[in-house]
């Protein structure tokens, strides 16, 4: 894989097609490996890119605590656009993924045609249960390792749909979150996870934001699906999408309804109409509409 050069830490990435350029952004469980069945069916249309986050080897692994944030993350996707001479594109991001995404369409909307959010917003609804989590799972990384800590990881209570669904998809998915590093995993989740604001704080921010943009969660991802609503609702540019009977690794689990999903929604973007909410879709009834409009 070639590498982009971001802030002095190298990050490799994978690119495939030709168009309009649209980059993949991977989760904490996951690589630029997890966006395959993605990228091989957009690249038929779309200059697809998909790129290892710091932590990730084969990109650098950064030792200073300091270098993993979530606006750093955010500023990564920038770096890999302006490393490959992108003015905009299509950004498309999963759980950690997400948020990222997320924080680049707010830092940097001139740079982005679009925004796809999926599975975002886990420990919003309870933020400090969720730092304590990360950190339980840091220090399991660093003292039981890669391999045990994917095991139970791969097997959490959002996941067990796609282990379900596709054991075969789901061992594939288990076997490269095992590979991964765990030094990266931990760095990762005290540098990036553990301090960032929750969805429900961003309220303002993306309330601000004009970029077209598609939330995406399965129904059973119960800890993104509050935040998923919040942010249709929250966000003048957004549409919802929840996927059924469908866990966390959306795009794995349910790669042909979530294809379709993002394909309907570059579509209508690239053609002028994804539009913004009309102020009088908001009622005060069901039926009648609203005189104050």
């Amino acid at each position: 894989m070639p590498t982009a050069l971001v802030g002095g830490v190298n990050l490799d990435y994978e690119e495939v097609g030709q168009g309009t350029p649209l980059v993949f952004v991977h989760e904490f469980a996951g690589d630029a490996e997890s966006w395959r069945l993605q990228v091989r069916f957009f690249a038929r249309r779309y200059r697809t890119i998909a790129f290892n986050a710091r932590g990730y080897p084969p990109s650098d692994v950064p030792e200073d605590l300091a270098a993993y944030s979530q606006q750093q993350a955010a500023d990564d996707i920038k770096g890999v656009l302006d490393h490959l001479g992108i003015t905009k594109a299509h950004v498309c991001g999963l759980s950690m993924g997400g948020y990222a995404t997320l924080h680049f369409g707010l830092s940097h909307p001139a740079r982005a045609r679009s925004l796809v959010v999926a599975g975002a917003g886990y420990g919003s609804d309870d933020a400090a249960r969720h730092r304590a989590d990360c950190e339980v799972v840091a220090r399991r990384l660093e003292t039981e390792g890669m391999a045990a800590t994917a095991e139970l990881y791969s097997r959490g209570p959002m996941r067990v749909q796609f282990m379900e669904k596709d054991p075969v998809g789901w061992q594939e998915f288990r076997d490269r979150l095992a590979g991964g590093s765990a030094r990266g995993h931990a760095l990762t989740l005290r540098g990036v996870q553990m301090t960032r604001p929750t969805i429900y704080e961003l309220g303002d921010r993306m309330a601000r934001l004009e970029v077209p943009t598609l939330i995406v969660t399965g129904d059973e991802d119960e800890p993104c699906l509050e935040p998923a609503v919040y942010m249709k609702r929250t966000i003048p540019t957004a549409g919802l999408v929840v996927i059924p009977k469908a866990g966390h690794t959306v795009n794995l689990e349910e790669p042909e309804a979530f294809n379709r999903a993002l394909l309907d929604f570059l579509t209508a973007v690239d053609a002028g109409r994804w539009t913004r909410r009309r102020a009088d879709s908001r009622t005060g009834s069901a039926m009648l509409p609203r005189t104050d409009a």
